[in-house]
């Protein structure tokens, strides 16, 4: 059954995540998974204003979801963004 990871991310601009993106694809596709949504254009229908990035993952299954987050890969990549941006991470089962 897939997964998915929903990541809200809170940066002042996608330019100093540089270092982070640069790592992050590999690490992502290792762990079985792939983008869905990256960023772009949203709209908020309901609730207050959305002005973070939203990012969606998806993964085979929840192990892998969170196989890759506990990483070893992704615990070093995650350093890269320290102090430069606030991350939101929720993984759940999907249908």
């Amino acid at each position: 059954m897939p997964a998915y990871i929903i990541c809200r991310v809170a940066v002042e601009g996608p330019s100093v995540l540089k270092a982070y993106q640069a790592v992050a694809p590999a690490i992502i596709e290792k762990y079985k998974g792939k983008f869905i949504v990256k960023g772009g254009a949203s709209v908020t229908l309901e609730g207050p204003p959305e002005s973070r990035i939203i990012v969606v993952l998806e993964f085979p299954e929840l192990v892998d979801a969170e196989a890759f987050y506990n990483s070893p890969e992704n615990t070093e990549a995650r350093k890269l963004r320290e102090g430069l941006a606030t991350f939101e991470f929720v993984a759940l089962q999907g249908l």
